[in-house]
């Protein structure tokens, strides 16, 4: 009887925790749905949608019980373009085939391959995103409008601040989104009690009573209604999908949205010391919430770290807590949707650039530098080229450039070389792997050696010998007539 006792007791504590807990995910995740939709050039009540689904479908389902999802800072730059070239109807399609390809390769058993991404290439990525998120958003804290591209934002900056000096509404405007990003940097020095409501709700609070309250001349959110908002992509959206455009949009949504999840799911799982993720579990989980995000013409979602610690630090110890949080922002949109059109936009603005901000690896670039070279060198590399060029294409440049420093580290050669003088044979005996990346440095020192002096060329101690380091150092050993002895075959398992 105690026993039953306690464990009803225990029962009771953890739902009250789980749902204190929903209520402080929901209350972060407000402010984040509402910025990430208007940065990405769709409705307000799109990213509540993102949200909510996050909540009622991903969050039921196995794979990670912490973990919360919903639309993602890391993917605005992306919708974007999407929504720019493609128009919105079209943004429903390309969403529900990425959940659908999620799906599939969750079901093949694929979700632990994407743990084998290079660490330095999706640091490299997020701070890619976020300086293309703080560029782009400077603008709109200003209620003007981004030139496009990544390089064409940054390159409109001294525009941009010579125009806001000479603009009255424009300087209201850059003073509540700076106050916004004040309030949230100065929120996390408080005590933790008064940290028990998220910095910014606070912030985005405090922006709008603001504006209402002196009528400030600046933009706010446009509002549509929760069920005008939603647009299911038609026959003519979906056979987009054949053209080379939309496909690599599709492709670049699968692989970001998947390995953001999946590494965010990794990095909960470190918080705390319940079940842990099933990769497989949480890829289909995720692709699940965006197929039904695609149906209903809303923004992809990801696992967010930021929502997900939240609710990890608020207690939460079950999968109840993230469903709730999708029933509360369910209930917002449904009740009170007309709180929307009060948030000045350029307080959503303040919000994602100091997400953007949190997005830059500064603390760890020094130490990395030190200690790890060529993987700040990826980081770097990828980062820039996300800026220059774009999304898919930045990071398929980290992860080629990964690469090709792994292939270099790893294929370690060690050349001896033995001159018995007089006009016996010179020894020379290469070990280790050689591949094509080491072949100019073997070749230099083998055409280093005398001319005139037979050679012996002792390849015993190689563990890898590639097709280009064979054909290579046979076509030298014929033309200096020298003496090889090959490496040792790899024995046949009986």
């Amino acid at each position: 009887m105690p026993s039953q006792t306690s464990s009803l007791s225990s029962l009771k504590r953890a739902l009250r925790t789980d749902v204190t807990s929903s209520l402080v995910v929901f209350l972060v995740a407000v402010p984040l749905c509402v910025g990430v939709a208007v940065a990405s050039g769709v409705p307000a009540e799109l990213g509540l949608i993102t949200g909510i689904v996050g909540g009622l479908v991903t969050g039921l389902l196995p794979g990670s019980s912490l973990q919360v999802s919903g639309p993602a800072a890391g993917l605005t730059v992306l919708v974007l373009t999407a929504v720019t070239e493609y128009g919105l109807p079209a943004l429903g399609a390309i969403v529900v085939a990425s959940g659908l390809i999620q799906l599939a390769l969750g079901a093949m058993g694929m979700g632990r391959l994407f743990r084998a991404i290079s660490l330095s290439v999706v640091h490299g990525m997020l701070a890619g995103i976020g300086l293309v998120l703080i560029a782009g958003q400077m603008y709109a804290l200003a209620d003007d409008k981004a030139p496009g591209s990544g390089t064409g934002n940054i390159a409109g900056l001294p525009g941009l601040a010579a125009d806001v000096v000479g603009s009255g509404p424009a300087l209201t405007a850059v003073a509540i989104g700076a106050g916004t990003i004040l309030v949230m940097t100065l929120w996390k020095k408080l005590p933790a009690k008064a940290q028990l409501l998220p910095g910014p709700l606070v912030a985005v609070g405090a922006a709008t009573l603001a504006t209402v309250a002196f009528d400030l001349p600046i933009a706010r959110v446009q509002v549509s209604g929760l069920t005008e908002a939603i647009q299911p992509p038609g026959l003519a959206e979906i056979g987009l999908l054949t053209e080379i455009g939309p496909l690599s949009t599709v492709i670049a949504f699968t692989l970001i949205a998947s390995a953001e999840s999946l590494f965010s799911a990794a990095a909960v799982d470190r918080l705390h010391d319940g079940p842990k993720t099933d990769y497989d579990k949480e890829l289909m989980a995720q692709g699940a919430g965006n197929t039904v995000c695609g149906v209903l013409g809303a923004l992809p979602m990801t696992a967010v770290i930021v929502r997900s610690s939240a609710n990890v630090q608020a207690g939460a110890k079950t999968k109840l807590s993230r469903v709730l949080h999708g029933v509360w922002l369910l209930l917002f949109a449904a009740l009170f949707p007309a709180v929307l059109g009060l948030i000045p936009t350029a307080a959503l603005a303040g919000v994602l650039i100091h997400a953007g901000f949190k997005l830059l690896p500064v603390k760890e670039m020094r130490p990395l530098w030190r200690e790890h070279r060529g993987e700040a060198v990826v980081l770097v590399v990828t980062a820039g080229a996300i800026l220059v060029t774009n999304m898919f294409e930045g990071v398929l440049i980290g992860l080629l450039l990964a690469v090709v420093k792994t292939a270099w580290e790893t294929s370690h050669v060690h050349i001896d070389v033995t001159d018995p003088g007089g006009n016996g044979a010179v020894q020379v005996r290469i070990q280790g792997h050689a591949t094509f990346l080491r072949l100019p440095r073997i070749l230099d020192t083998l055409e280093a050696l005398p001319a005139n002096r037979p050679v012996e060329l002792n390849l015993a101690g190689l563990r890898h010998l590639d097709h280009a380091c064979m054909s290579a150092l046979q076509h030298w050993a014929d033309q200096h007539n020298a003496h090889t002895v090959q490496p040792e075959p790899t024995p046949t398992p009986a």
